[in-house]
């Protein structure tokens, strides 16, 4: 390498800021796009993680309240008919529709039992729901992200290309900052999935753990109302 072609070399910055800068304005529309996702799902990723654990507490602390032994129709009336939580909201489905199901006189209208599991199956949908809202758009820019950043970095070294033929200079100094600056958009695409790739399986599976708890309650539920339905 010459003395002129080295003294290039050496005065580039790869600084990432100048690189940014240094890129077509399709490339820096590409790493634009990809950061904007990445904190998207990090913003996504930590209110998940707050909601549930918040979640799993107010679980526990209602599965105590409920097996403390303490009459249904009292608890029902601590928590009301729209409580905070989500298992109270299950429940109050459930208490509602029991309540809802007596005539006048004291009995039982026919077909109690499948309207009170249907109004929980519908509370526990709704919940459901909410737990996995925003996991979509985690497992979007999992599987999407590399492959924007990919077509930033064909599209920076086909501009890079241009630059050589345009100066008819193929040196190193020439070549490397166009490189570069392609092969970033490719490294921040991978930034943006790898984590909403893991974190999406992680969060998934917590969000079907919690799911399944709110089931298993209302099967619980369910069976309690059957023996006092039977009685």
């Amino acid at each position: 390498m010459d003395q002129q072609t080295l003294a290039m070399a050496q005065e580039m910055d790869f600084s990432l800021l100048a690189l940014f800068l240094r890129a077509s304005l399709t490339v820096k529309f590409v790493m634009i796009i990809l950061i904007g996702a990445s904190f998207w799902s990090w913003s996504i990723i930590i209110r998940k993680f707050i909601s549930f654990r918040a979640a799993r507490v107010e679980a526990d602390a209602f599965d105590r309240a409920f097996w403390s032994g303490e009459p249904l129709d009292e608890l029902f009336d601590q928590i009301g008919p729209a409580p905070d939580g989500a298992s109270q909201r299950i429940f109050a489905a459930g208490m509602l529709e029991w309540r809802r199901s007596h005539r006048h006189d004291g009995e039982l209208i026919a077909g109690a039992q499948a309207r009170i599991e249907r109004s929980m199956d519908v509370a526990i949908a709704k919940e459901s729901e909410a737990l996995n809202s925003g996991l979509s758009f985690l497992a979007t820019v999992g599987s999407t992200a590399p492959f924007i950043g990919l077509f930033g970095t064909v599209w920076g070294i086909k501009v890079a290309f241009e630059q050589i033929a345009i100066s008819q200079n193929t040196s190193l100094a020439v070549v490397a900052p166009g490189i570069s600056e392609a092969l970033v958009a490719t490294a921040i695409g991978l930034i943006a999935a790898i984590p909403a790739v893991v974190l999406y399986n992680k969060l998934s599976s917590d969000a079907d753990k919690i799911s399944s708890g709110y089931e298993a309650f209302a099967d619980e539920f369910s069976t309690i109302l059957s023996r006092q339905l039977d009685a």
